[in-house]
């Protein structure tokens, strides 16, 4: 084995073990850490790692943990010592706090034998039921730091160590640590490229089918564990494994294994979607979206690339970013929010399988509490976020984001580390990944603009043709993000997922009409078993109505719809009292003094 890896914070502990009596570790103190170990490196449990490391490469002869209600444990080094030096037993009673800082005193002050007490949980000893001793017992171990002196050891001098074992540095009160130069701190990360790399040499081995394969297939399958890990904890790579062994995945399906360990299910409604379904993919969205070919086309090949797993292929093999990014802009009701449905219908069999977010309600500055989850400390952080719960629950989905240009700059953030890693950390430490996902984005940007007197005018307009209608709403999000904002790096995510939609021309309203003339039909067949017959002159007669204005778009149509048809068929039903089983006929309509009727006969 080369020089044997230790990790930065270790390195620090060795090197300032001759200068510092007392160290402060606090991070990722709950994971395991590979040790070297007669040419291997074996995980241990970070207590017993650190013990180890002491011992063996620092020349610590004993090393003890400190546990809040539980009392002393040898990590490292022989019974006997810890019993000369306190006068006695590891295994006596629980000591309280006033007990525990005499047998520190007396291990910190051992004149020939180095010695290391790591306080573990010390994050916790505020809250136990020794909070009240723990005022004193820091001010004891404070003073205890001052008057330390090293101890020699051969040619070297070493302090007795005192290691505070914390989750965050701010655990341990300011004033112990303000100008006190006899304690240092350190981070304890979580593992870095090197470390999942020892970590993955020492795993992989114990996989089904390893001795199966070639040496070129194991030092691939190798980095492939470290790059799908970054940013998981070296306990998380274990458990993978576990998993791994559970499920009978042989060592070549590792990508396997860690995608079931992320989204916590085995089955995988991608890989169960028909190719042949997907080859149709624009013939069936445009069945529900319609008069947007050019957006349907668009979404249909980001389609086709996601369930390939192809998303970020062209920067990593193994992209850990959603399966796709969609970003839909355009005018008001032309089928955005309808898209990112029928999108869902098509994926999940299902239109509610998606999760949308009204980004109008995040508007304010502390807005990203709510989808990531209150930080520890605040009101609601038991709680969680809303989007990191959501995708917990189901991480196959479609997220949608609704008008994404009114939620506040603050919120960017957000997208670039979901868009760029695929996963978010919420409010209370949990990790939540979007690799499964699909997100969609939908914005009104470009459409208006405020003028300097403050009106509201219309940049695009439905005699635009949809070139020109496309160029200058790239041209304002381009702006928004770049200038605006100052965040061209969302912008540069989405890349070139940005799907421009068209007005509603007058060839589509005759199609949109009779697409919610024929859902008015079905509810009242489905509810009240009674059938509607519409006479052509009266669908006639409602397309000249609706076709007059149709800059509100689809929306716009079925707003007129309630005012002109829904309304009056109200009306009318109530006149005629059909029974279940018979037949409405409608034969004409009217209007007198802004008021609409329906005429017909059962």
């Amino acid at each position: 084995m080369s020089k044997a890896y230790f990790p930065k914070f270790v390195r620090e502990l060795f090197r300032f073990s001759a200068t510092h009596p007392q160290f402060v570790l606090f991070g990722n103190v709950h994971d395991v850490f590979p040790l070297p170990q007669e040419g291997r490196y074996i995980p241990l449990p970070f207590p017993k790692y650190l013990a180890e490391a002491l011992q063996k490469h620092a020349g610590y002869d004993l090393v003890v943990e400190y546990l809040p209600l539980q009392g002393f444990e040898i990590l490292s080094g022989e019974p006997d010592l810890f019993k000369t030096l306190t006068d006695r037993s590891p295994d006596s009673p629980v000591p309280l706090l006033e007990e525990a800082a005499e047998v520190l005193t007396r291990l910190s002050e051992s004149p020939e034998k180095a010695v290391a007490v790591l306080l573990s949980f010390s994050s916790r000893l505020p809250e136990l039921r020794c909070r009240e001793e723990f005022p004193d017992f820091l001010y004891s171990l404070f003073r205890l730091g001052q008057k330390a002196n090293p101890v020699k050891k051969g040619a070297d001098l070493l302090y007795n160590l005192l290691i505070f074992v914390f989750d965050k540095e701010e655990d341990l009160p300011r004033w112990y640590t303000l100008e006190n130069a006899r304690i240092r701190s350190a981070p304890v990360p979580r593992p870095d490229p090197e470390m999942r790399r020892l970590m993955a040499e020492t795993l992989v081995g114990r996989m089904p089918d390893w001795d199966k394969i070639s040496d070129s297939q194991k030092e691939e399958i190798k980095q492939v564990f470290v790059d799908l890990t970054g940013g998981m904890l070296a306990r998380e790579m274990v458990a993978i494994t576990q998993l791994a062994r559970k499920e009978k995945l042989s060592v070549v399906e590792i990508g396997e294994a860690i995608r079931r360990y992320k989204v916590g299910i085995q089955d995988n409604p991608w890989a169960k979607i028909n190719p042949k379904k997907l080859r149709e993919a624009e013939t069936i969205l445009m069945r529900r979206v319609i008069g947007q070919p050019q957006a349907v086309r668009a979404t249909a090949q980001i389609l086709r690339r996601s369930f390939f797993n192809l998303s970020g292929a062209q920067f990593s093999r193994y992209s850990h970013r959603p399966k796709g990014v969609l970003f839909f802009a355009g005018p008001t009701g032309v089928g955005k929010t309808e898209l990112a449905k029928a999108i869902t219908e098509f994926l999940f069999g299902s239109e509610h399988n998606y999760i949308r977010f009204d980004m109008s309600e995040f508007s304010q500055e502390h807005a990203d509490q709510r989808l990531l989850g209150a930080p520890p400390g605040y009101v609601g952080y038991e709680g969680g976020g809303e989007l990191t719960n959501a995708i917990r629950q189901r991480p196959f989905a479609v997220v949608l984001f609704d008008e994404i240009e009114k939620a506040h700059p603050k919120i960017m953030d957000i997208f670039l580390q979901l868009l760029d890693d695929g996963r978010l950390t919420s409010g209370r430490g949990e990790t939540v990944y979007f690799s499964e996902t699909l997100i969609v984005f939908t914005s009104n940007l470009g459409v208006y603009e405020m003028t300097p007197d403050g009106r509201k005018i219309q940049r695009v307009t439905p005699d635009m043709p949809y070139e020109k209608i496309q160029e200058k709403l790239l041209e304002a999000i381009q702006d928004h993000f770049k200038y605006k904002l100052g965040r061209p790096e969302i912008l540069n995510r989405i890349g070139e997922n940005i799907v421009v939609f068209d007005f509603i021309r007058p060839q589509h309203a005759e199609k949109i009409l009779q697409k919610m003339l024929r859902n008015i039909c079905l509810k009242l067949e489905d509810e009240r078993r009674i059938s509607l017959q519409i006479a052509p002159y009266v669908e006639k007669r409602l397309l000249e109505e609706v076709s007059r204005d149709l800059s509100m778009g689809g929306r716009g149509i079925g707003n007129k719809l309630e005012k002109l048809f829904i309304n009056p068929l109200a009306e009318l039903l109530f006149e005629l009292s059909p029974s279940e089983g018979q037949t409405v006929h409608i034969k004409d309509i009217t209007k007198s003094e802004e008021e609409w009727r329906l005429h017909g006969s059962l």
